[in-house]
């Protein structure tokens, strides 16, 4: 069967869940075989949880390179083992870091690259990837005409499942080709409490029509409820009420959670670029003609801070 490749995200040493759901992908197209990089000593752990979920190879590769330098460390690691392993496929994490590693390996292999898949499927001379385009108002299937395509899919594209494999560790040692790029300072972000954005299986985002900065909380409120990321239009965060780390958009973060849901937000086409592939759409708005409401599975015409308020008490109360 062939071998695909798959890098494992992880950070402090627990491995992220959208590369659990690349192990998932992974099985449909051949035998997952798991890259584990610059893990340092949980580097067992997070090969038995790799295992756990179909890795029947883990190849495991460490060095001061993989923290001190961006990027091209892990490019250099994955592109030797994906020529050792004569790897069918490569797939990554479709993050702003794994698009940059994705697309300088498929250019080191001379293959060809497909971002943001949502599903992966077999096929006649490779595999198969099914896209959103054009703002997400299409899906395409393509695949790649030469060499061993380079994959990045999006998160929350599958659920992950278990499927225990023999998770056979593998130890590397990489040829490094120089690095530009050196990490100088670092500044530990101050943590929320709340899910990843982009990993999140629920968002809930606000818009122009929160009105100001402290509008946000009804949005944040019902976040906390639900245990869901916090998300943001373009238009609330150029007004200066939302960071910009939190913007979903064409210019932002792109998301594609099961539940997503607009408050305030009239769904110009830069925002329904980064969550129309969302699997659920809830929104919530004053004006009945917005255009958040040709792509909703469900809409609310009304005052979100009469709705938001409302919603937030009935999660909790039906959380007991």
């Amino acid at each position: 069967m062939a071998e695909i490749l798959v890098l494992v995200d992880h950070a402090d040493g627990v491995v992220r869940k959208p590369a659990l759901e690349l192990l998932t992908l992974a099985r449909r197209i051949g035998e997952p075989s798991a890259v584990v990089l610059g893990a340092g000593a949980a580097a067992a752990d997070i090969a038995a949880k790799a295992a756990e979920f179909g890795a029947a190879k883990v190849y495991v590769a460490d060095g001061a390179e993989f923290a001190d330098y961006l990027v091209v460390p892990k490019v250099d690691a994955l592109t030797q083992i994906a020529k050792a392993a004569d790897a069918a496929a490569v797939l990554v994490t479709s993050s702003g870091e794994g698009k940059e590693i994705a697309a300088r390996v498929a250019l080191r292999l001379g293959s060809g690259i497909l971002t943001d898949a949502v599903d992966l499927e077999a096929g006649d001379g490779g595999p198969v990837a099914t896209q959103s385009v054009f703002a997400a108002s299409f899906q395409v299937k393509s695949k790649v005409s030469h060499g061993a395509p380079v994959i990045t899919v999006k998160p929350n594209a599958v659920a992950p499942e278990a499927a225990p494999a023999a998770g056979a560790v593998e130890n590397v040692t990489v040829a490094f080709t120089g690095n530009a790029a050196k990490v100088t300072s670092r500044t530990p972000r101050v943590a929320s409490g709340r899910p990843e954005l982009t990993e999140a299986a629920i968002v809930v985002s606000g818009g122009r029509g929160v009105g100001e900065a402290s509008g946000f909380r009804v949005v944040e409120e019902l976040a906390d409820s639900l245990g869901a990321a916090v998300g943001a239009s373009r238009a609330a965060v150029d007004a200066g009420w939302y960071p910009h780390s939190n913007q979903v958009g064409q210019t932002g973060k792109q998301v594609s959670p099961q539940l997503y849901v607009a408050a305030g937000i009239s769904g110009a086409i830069q925002h329904r670029a980064g969550m129309q592939t969302s699997k659920t759409i809830v929104a919530i708005n004053k004006d009945a003609e917005a255009p958040i409401f040709e792509l909703v599975d469900y809409g609310v015409v009304g005052d979100l801070f009469q709705v938001l308020p409302q919603l937030t008490a009935e999660v909790k109360a039906r959380k007991g």
